[in-house]
């Protein structure tokens, strides 16, 4: 594919996927990026890719659920700050993850991100009436490991990051929001990391088809969210993510 020929195919997953991943703050990297290896596609092809895209639509998304009132992203508020604390954690996660994903095997990358998500999932599942307290240091180890997670994979952020949250006494839809502002400022960290360590040139052909399909699904998503009851949104983010996380390891066996 040429880098400016659009592929309907991957248009359409990457509507899909990144309309999940907007919804609840999870699922596009972790689901769109094995997808794609099954295409044929090698990691280096789809992991700046998939990081380029998520760079606009994330910042896309928390601009649409901002309007929505879904959550508060004006300077100075509350889910600002959280937001800013996870993406300046990206720089070190970031930097660290890349290295790590040039140098090791794929299958070990893959079993660490399935058995992380997959305990986030069950530890919400299993804590679903009950109300954590707010804490920052919570919410600083929690922007490190998901942007750990974001460089060695191209996905595990929106799970780590949406979960983590709630976790830490962060409303759903507060959350939601604020992991779609932290992800696409972590997804710029990601690509210039990239750009800095390769030895060889980035193949960019998947990015244009991937932007396309994923910008066009925002703004359902932030409407779908502005729509739902707060505690369904937990349970829903609770199973969606011991589904990734099953699914993740799964792809090993």
């Amino acid at each position: 594919m040429d880098l400016y020929e659009f592929s309907i195919l991957i248009i359409v997953l990457a509507f899909f996927c990144e309309y999940i991943d907007s919804s609840l703050g999870m699922g596009y990297g972790t689901t769109l990026t094995p997808l794609l290896l099954l295409m044929g596609y090698n990691p280096l092809q789809i992991v700046p890719a998939v990081l380029l895209s998520e760079l606009f639509t994330g910042l896309c998304a928390a601009f649409l659920h901002h309007k929505a009132k879904n959550v508060n992203l004006k300077i100075g508020t509350k889910d600002f700050k959280i937001a800013l604390v996870m993406s300046s954690c990206s720089i070190f996660g970031s930097l660290i993850a890349v290295v790590i994903a040039i140098n090791l095997s794929a299958f070990y990358i893959k079993l660490y991100i399935g058995i992380l998500v997959f305990s986030m999932g069950i530890l919400i599942l299993a804590t679903l009436n009950r109300t954590f307290k707010f804490s920052w240091k919570k919410i600083t180890s929690l922007g490190l490991l998901a942007a750990f997670n974001k460089g060695v994979s191209g996905g595990g952020y929106g799970p780590i990051v949406t979960s983590g949250q709630i976790l830490s006494g962060v409303n759903s839809k507060n959350a939601i929001g604020i992991t779609s502002l932290a992800e696409g400022l972590t997804c710029l960290i990601g690509v210039i990391t990239y750009l800095a360590f390769t030895n060889h040139t980035i193949e960019w052909n998947l990015a244009p088809s991937l932007v396309a399909g994923a910008l066009v699904s925002v703004p359902f998503a932030a409407f779908t969210v502005k729509r739902f009851r707060g505690d369904y949104i937990k349970l829903i983010v609770g199973i969606a993510t011991v589904i990734l996380g099953l699914v993740t390891l799964g792809k090993l066996i």
